[in-house]
Parts: structure tokens; C-alpha cells; sequence
């Protein structure tokens, strides 16, 4: 009973505090509401079938999750020339370079080799224009968007956890008070398949960004996870297993599916069970919760679609005030590379774009050639 309550709070809090970031970013690259709520379908589904296969296989409680970071860089960085279609092609890549960081060791120690300081940069920019949305939102639907950020405000101080969720079920308190959302009767589950488009500005805007992001900001985190608490697994067949997810979710919408690295502290912990041996047992009832949720989505997305655009962002946006607060620090601790990672998050966070490829982009490759050139400065110093 442990493991299963340690299951079922873990898919909970990862389901209702990043699922507006999901349905927000989906539909800022194209989706329409049927397709966005296909691919919060997908993922939950695939999320949730990966996490079951891990643990199973490996007997260690892997827990996968939907990348949230990639989420929130689909909602800065805008709709693709080419449409949705364009972006599901940029996940398959994303995807497909995964699988390839599992298989191929080269590629992975590269991503590894990335400086943290230039990817908490890309991450923080990312994130920067969601974490103002529920300042904006105060002033724009000040009745709706105070009330849901005092709720958030008030479990914050008393459980962490549950601040996001808290702030979910308000939000649907206070649309179901002005009239139950059309189609909010269907619980039938909703399935668009979109026939990809492969362009090279969304490979490169988007494609490779989420790729980046998602490992940086989750597996490589959800390994650490793992390790911190006795279990190591080869990070091979991990990486593959959720590429080849991902690879499943992308033509019904999903965009990126990795490791836990928050709910898989749930499932990993003591808390899970006492007996280090029995703890997967949590991983296999969250990523069956998962699929369950994912039956749901169609309902999930009608509530939220009822409401104003911009009291979603504010949701999105105190669901990833914790990630860049991590991030704003892990790209200024270091004094080493301080400035190019701040030209990494000025220009992600502006949000231009060129010849159609996303500012996320350019952003690390304008930092990572600032710190090239520091680096070279100093070796021709000491010739």
C-alpha cells in the first residue's frame, strides 16, 4: 500500500502541475485544441507505458515524465513556417537524436560536455516569459488570476508539493462556476494524427533545442536522481527506451517524452518503501495512473480551453517558478563563462528569431562562440 499511495501521488502532482505548460505549448507551435489535447493524450500514454517497461524490466523504479522545460520552449518559440505539422516533424528528430545520444556514447559525453552555466541560461530564458504571466494575468483578469495565485501562494507555505495542484483545481473551481465547458461531458479519448513535415528551420529552431533541454534539464537530472539514492542503471537503454517513446507519442502530438527527475524522487525514496528492492512497484502504479490520466486529457483540455488564455500562462507560469529559479542560479554561480551565459539568456528570452529557426537557438550558439573566443584569449595569453 505504500508503494501504491507513493505511486498515485507521484503521477498526480506530475500530471496536474505541468499539464497547462503541455497544452499551452502545444498550442503556441499550431495545435489546435483537438490536436493539443491528442497530444497530452500521447504523452501521458507513452510517459506512462516507458515508466512501466523501465521498472519492470530493470526491477528499479524508473519513472519517466513529459518534458516540461521543452514544453515551455515550444510556448516562446512560436509557430513553425509549415505549421503544427512542421513541429511534429521537429519532434521526431528530437526523438530520433535521443536514441541516438543512447546508442551512439560520442553524442551523449557531448551533451554532458555542454557548459551548465550556457544551458541553465537557455533553460532560464525559456522559461522567463511564463514565469511573468501571472503578474500579467493579475492585471489583466485580476478576479480570476488573484484568487488561483493566493491558493498557490497559502500551500506553497504549508506543502511545496501540492501548491501547483492546488492552483489547477482553482482554476477549474472557478470555470466551472461560470458554466460547464462544452465537450466537457465526452470522456472519450481524443486522437488526431498529423502527417509530419520535415523543414530545416524547425529541426534547428525547435528540433534540436527540445533535444538539448530535454537532456540537460531531465535525463541527465533523472539519472543523478536515481544515483542519489542507490540505483544505478546503464543510462543506454534508458535513453533509447524514452527516444523510442517519444518517437511513438510524435505523430498523435507528444513532443518529448525523458526521466523523472522531481516525481522520481517519490518513487525512489524511503518513502516509497522501506526495502530499496521493492520500491519499483511506485514507478509501475504511477505509469499506470499516467495512462489513465491520458484517457482523460480530452476533458482536461475543454476546462482549460474555457478559460483565458492568459490565466493558463499564469498556471504554466507558477508551475515553472521553482526550474528557473534553478536555472537563474546555475547560470551565475560560476564567475568562469558569467558572460556568455547571460548573452545565452538575453537572447533566448527576447524571443527573436532568424531566417525562422527559434531564439533558444541562437542564443547558445551566440554564448557558446563568447565563451570560444574567452577561451582563446586566455591560450594566446599565455603563448
Amino acid at each position: 500500500m505504500q508503494a501504491i499511495a507513493a505511486g498515485l501521488l507521484a503521477a498526480f502532482v506530475g500530471f496536474a502541475s505541468s499539464f497547462a505548460v503541455v497544452l499551452q505549448g502545444l498550442m503556441a507551435v499550431g495545435a489546435t485544441r483537438a490536436q493539443a489535447a491528442s497530444g497530452l493524450m500521447a504523452l501521458a500514454i507513452a510517459m506512462g507505458l516507458s515508466g512501466v517497461v523501465l521498472s519492470l524490466w530493470r526491477r528499479q523504479p524508473i519513472s519517466a515524465a513529459w518534458s516540461t522545460p521543452g514544453a515551455a520552449l515550444l510556448a516562446t518559440s512560436g509557430t513553425p513556417e509549415g505549421g503544427f505539422p512542421a513541429a511534429v516533424g521537429a519532434f521526431l528528430v528530437c526523438g530520433a537524436l535521443i536514441v541516438l545520444a543512447g546508442l551512439w556514447r560520442p553524442l551523449g559525453r557531448a551533451v554532458e560536455r555542454i557548459p551548465p552555466a550556457l544551458a541553465n541560461a537557455m533553460l532560464a530564458g525559456v522559461l522567463l516569459g511564463l514565469c511573468l504571466a501571472p503578474v500579467r494575468a493579475m492585471g489583466s483578469v485580476p478576479l480570476l488570476a488573484t484568487p488561483v495565485v493566493l491558493i498557490w501562494a497559502l500551500v506553497f507555505h504549508w506543502k511545496r508539493l501540492f501548491a501547483v495542484p492546488a492552483a489547477v483545481l482553482a482554476v477549474i473551481v472557478l470555470i466551472a462556476a461560470q458554466g460547464i465547458p462544452a465537450g466537457i461531458g465526452s470522456l472519450l479519448p481524443v486522437v488526431e494524427p498529423v502527417r509530419p513535415i520535415f523543414t530545416l528551420a524547425a529541426a534547428l529552431g525547435l528540433g534540436i533545442p527540445l533535444f538539448l533541454v530535454t537532456m540537460a534539464s531531465q535525463n541527465i537530472p533523472g539519472m543523478a536522481v536515481l544515483h542519489l539514492n542507490g540505483y544505478r542503471p546503464p543510462p543506454s537503454p534508458l535513453f533509447v527506451t524514452t527516444g523510442v517513446f517519444t518517437l511513438l507519442g510524435a505523430p498523435f502530438g507528444g513532443h518529448a517524452v525523458n526521466l523523472a527527475a522531481i516525481t522520481a524522487a517519490l518513487c525512489a525514496g524511503p518513502d516509497a518503501h522501506p526495502d530499496p528492492a521493492k520500491r519499483y512497484y511506485a514507478a509501475v502504479v504511477a505509469g499506470l495512473t499516467y495512462i489513465a490520466f491520458g484517457l482523460l486529457a480530452g476533458t482536461a483540455t475543454a476546462f482549460f480551453a474555457a478559460s483565458p488564455p492568459v490565466l493558463i500562462e499564469a498556471v504554466a507560469g507558477l508551475a515553472l517558478l521553482g526550474a528557473f529559479g534553478s536555472a537563474l542560479f546555475g547560470m551565475v554561480s560560476a564567475v568562469e563563462g558569467r558572460e556568455a551565459a547571460l548573452v545565452t539568456f538575453l537572447i533566448t528570452a527576447a524571443g527573436q528569431g532568424f531566417f525562422g529557426i527559434s531564439g533558444a537557438f541562437w542564443g547558445l550558439l551566440a554564448g557558446a562562440a563568447m565563451l570560444g573566443l574567452a577561451r582563446f584569449k586566455g591560450r594566446a595569453g599565455s603563448i
